[in-house]
């Protein structure tokens, strides 16, 4: 089925997007000219279409404001590369504003497929009744869904056909794949003569991905199949279910093993144990009759010639000690409990006991790799982890993770970016995972408020997993349901 957008990704994607506007200055009084839009491809750096911020190349009077979603200060920004040959323009923020970059989806244009335009159309400004000083307040972007119609070379450059509504201001504009991932940059329309159904065209990656790194911005690009968080759900239950249904069979093949092990031995500890009895049993009575025999002819010898009491006490002796020994054989035969502990025995793992077993929680130093078809990634950077854990929590021995409902986690709220992690780690299965929830600036703000409230508790600290654990709860409380990326790695031990 192809991939539908999600409305927290295109939110997610829509945070980076800015309004472009072209400002002139009637003798220190700032005006609005023209404006598009642009969007973030590093914390301090904007891209837009060559023709939105044409005027400020030509007039030196003119300045570039850049307005960003959200809630924001517009600040002023600085034109660092133009190629107006594919319609692609790079801007410089110049004040203290830092945007979340959008990721730039890998691989070949899309030929197929639902896509969103976001930007700040004209039209929807005249309809609303906005002014020209309202173009200076931040405003949530307009977004408009439509299908890719083809990957369309045109004369000058490669763009990509679509049918997601823009007009004049959404120039700069990103178009996102459902992931909330750039596919082009929005750029112009086809003519709608007569009625004719209207189209769409957008620079694509193709073009935009060379142009940045001609000017040292480096793009994250992800090239990761796009799949939504209940697809990879559903995958996670169909494959819990199959190692739940390979485990049960796993077990019944070994218990039908260790019963027919365990018949098998049952079967040769009793033979075994039958055939000593039966022996013991004949050797006693074997001594026996040897003894007796030797009795006999000691009493013959007495009675021939008391005068031979020597030997005559010498075969006696050998009698007797024939007799003991009978008895002995006999009192020292198998009994029938042998069978058991024979069996017992037989049933023992010969490993058992062989080499130290590694403690599956405890102390581990771990080199973690992401499993790509049970993550969803859509603009994190992806790289392998490496840390040690130790038993209570403790990773690299500075971090401490909290314990709750028999889960470790920790939660991150970092200032330098607009994202909220949730880290957990199960040390019996050796799986590292993270949440990551890419919110807004007003929600991002509620949750570092969250979590200035406590500070986390020291490595190796009284009972501090289960504080921290409960410490937590408050900005857990704050993140939306379901998150926007889930990151899923498998980890083993370094050498």
């Amino acid at each position: 089925m192809p991939a539908q957008a999600e409305p927290a990704d295109i939110d997610a994607a829509a945070r980076g997007v800015v309004r472009v506007v072209i400002i002139g200055d009637n003798n220190g009084e700032l005006f609005p000219i023209s404006h598009g839009t642009g969007f973030a491809v590093s914390g301090d750096t904007v891209v837009t279409n060559a023709h939105v911020v044409r005027d400020a190349l030509r007039d030196e009077g003119m300045q570039i404001g850049i307005v960003p979603n959200g809630g924001g200060e517009a600040v002023y920004g600085r034109i660092v590369a133009v190629l107006a040959r594919n319609d692609l323009a790079l801007v410089r923020i110049t004040g203290s504003l830092r945007l979340p970059p959008l990721a730039l989806a890998g691989g070949a244009p899309p030929d197929s497929g639902e896509v969103t335009s976001v930007g700040y159309p004209m039209n929807v400004d005249r309809a609303q009744g906005l002014d020209l000083s309202d173009i200076f307040r931040s405003q949530p972007p307009v977004k408009s869904r439509g299908y890719v119609s083809g990957a369309r070379p045109s004369r000058q450059f490669d763009t990509i056909l679509h049918t997601a509504p823009i007009a004049r201001g959404n120039s700069g504009g990103p178009l996102l794949d459902p992931c909330g991932r750039v596919v082009g940059v929005n750029s112009f329309g086809a003519d709608n003569d007569g009625g004719d159904a209207e189209f769409f065209f957008a620079v694509s990656n193709r073009e935009l991905v060379p142009f940045l790194r001609a000017n040292d911005v480096e793009p994250r690009i992800i090239a990761a199949e796009c799949r939504s968080m209940a697809d990879l759900d559903e995958a996670e239950r169909d494959r819990m279910e199959r190692e739940q249904s390979a485990a049960r069979a796993d077990l019944a093949e070994r218990a039908e093993a260790r019963r027919i092990k365990r018949e098998r031995a049952l079967l040769e500890a009793e033979q075994a144990v039958f055939v000593e009895r039966e022996d013991r049993v004949f050797l006693a009575v074997v001594l026996l009759l040897v003894a007796f025999g030797l009795g006999q002819w000691a009493l013959a010898l007495w009675q021939a010639d008391p005068r031979d009491e020597k030997r005559a006490r010498t075969v006696g002796g050998a009698s007797a000690a024939l007799v003991l020994a009978a008895i002995a054989a006999y009192l020292t035969r198998p009994g029938l409990d042998e069978i058991d502990r024979r069996v017992a025995a037989a049933m023992q793992d010969p490993d058992d006991g062989g080499g130290e077993a590694e403690t599956p929680g405890g102390d581990l130093a771990l080199l973690c790799r992401l499993v790509p078809e049970r993550s969803r990634v859509t603009s994190a950077k992806v790289e392998d982890i490496e840390f040690d854990w130790t038993a209570d929590g403790c990773v690299n021995e500075r971090t401490q993770y909290g314990l709750a409902g028999g889960s470790w986690s920790r939660v991150f709220v970092p200032n330098a970016e607009d994202a909220v992690s949730v880290s957990s780690f199960d040390p019996d299965r050796r799986i590292f995972r993270t949440e990551r929830y890419l919110l807004p600036r007003e929600a991002m703000s509620e949750a570092r408020a969250a979590r200035s409230k406590y500070s986390a508790p020291e490595c190796g600290s009284d009972n501090a997993a289960a504080r921290l654990g409960d410490l937590q709860g408050e900005v857990l409380a704050q993140l939306p349901r379901q998150a926007n990326e889930r990151l899923v790695y498998e980890c083993s031990t370094r050498n």
